[in-house]
């Protein structure tokens, strides 16, 4: 993977997009790197308790 970031939208709601705001202030962090980090610990969670996700090129 490179550095390039693919855009994604993302809905959620006005209130949970707020307490991730609180969240990233407090981290020192944009919104959009506060659920950057939150995604990639929830995928290194997921990994832990099912074992590595292989990825090719048709799942990208």
């Amino acid at each position: 993977m490179g550095n390039y970031y693919t855009p994604f939208s993302l809905r959620v709601t006005e209130e949970l997009l707020a307490k991730i705001k609180v969240i990233a202030v407090r981290n020192k962090r944009s919104a959009n790197k506060e659920m950057e980090y939150a995604l990639e610990r929830y995928v290194e969670a997921f990994e832990e308790r099912h074992g590595d996700i292989q990825i090719d090129g048709d799942d990208l």
